[in-house]
């Protein structure tokens, strides 16, 4: 099998994957019921880019470490998957700040400034988002948080996706919660309107959900 890397590079990729799998606690699954074994399976098999996919899929409780995520990107990075890396980065962050959820919709391209799809993922995106604090002047004031879209790449004006929300001050928050309606901002007017779907605090226990 051929790998997008070179021979330097490849050698550290199994090694990087089988040092990630043995970081996940056991009772780990996906929702298909994909474990560690079915990783090692592949690896066996060489099949590393499948072996890494699976890896990133797994869920459960408790959460793999940071230094889980850490080897799935420096593997990710070594195989030249961009997108796999920056969600491997992703979930490091949200292990470390939290997950917000939730389920967005752009205005169309007559009622907002944007005319064009939005990227998530490789590509840096941190609009501005009003969860309801104030200016000392008693205006609006907005917080930023980087956007990812969960089953998708890009989202036309008018449309409508699942995303997940990594805020730039995670402390500002924190009072945040299921249920809560934001507005998303690139300038004036709203650009998008995201209803929270679900909150998870760092190392916290089940997740906080609200419409699923």
């Amino acid at each position: 099998m051929t790998h997008p890397v070179s021979d330097n590079q490849s050698m550290d990729v199994p090694r990087l994957l089988e040092a990630a799998s043995l970081l996940v606690p056991e009772a780990t699954a996906t929702e298909d019921d994909l474990t560690v074994h079915d990783v090692w399976d592949h690896l066996v098999r060489d099949e590393w880019e499948t072996a890494l996919n699976v890896l990133e899929e797994l869920r459960g409780r408790p959460e793999p470490p940071t230094t889980f995520w850490e080897a799935l990107a420096d593997a990710a990075e070594r195989l030249r998957m961009p997108r796999s890396a920056a969600w491997c980065h992703w979930r490091r962050l949200e292990l470390r700040d939290g997950v917000i959820r939730a389920d967005l919709t752009l205005r169309s391209a007559a009622e907002s400034r944007r005319k064009t799809p939005i990227f998530s993922g490789t590509h840096a995106f941190r609009p501005m988002w009003n969860i309801g604090h104030r200016s000392p002047a008693g205006g609006m004031a907005v917080n930023i948080a980087s956007l990812w879209f969960e089953e998708r790449l890009f989202l036309e004006p008018g449309g409508r996706a699942r995303v997940r929300l990594h805020p730039l001050d995670p402390a500002q928050w924190t009072h945040v919660v299921p249920g809560q309606r934001i507005d998303m901002h690139e300038g004036m007017p709203v650009s998008g309107t995201a209803v929270v779907l679900e909150v998870r605090r760092p190392d916290s226990g089940p997740s906080c959900s609200g419409l699923s």
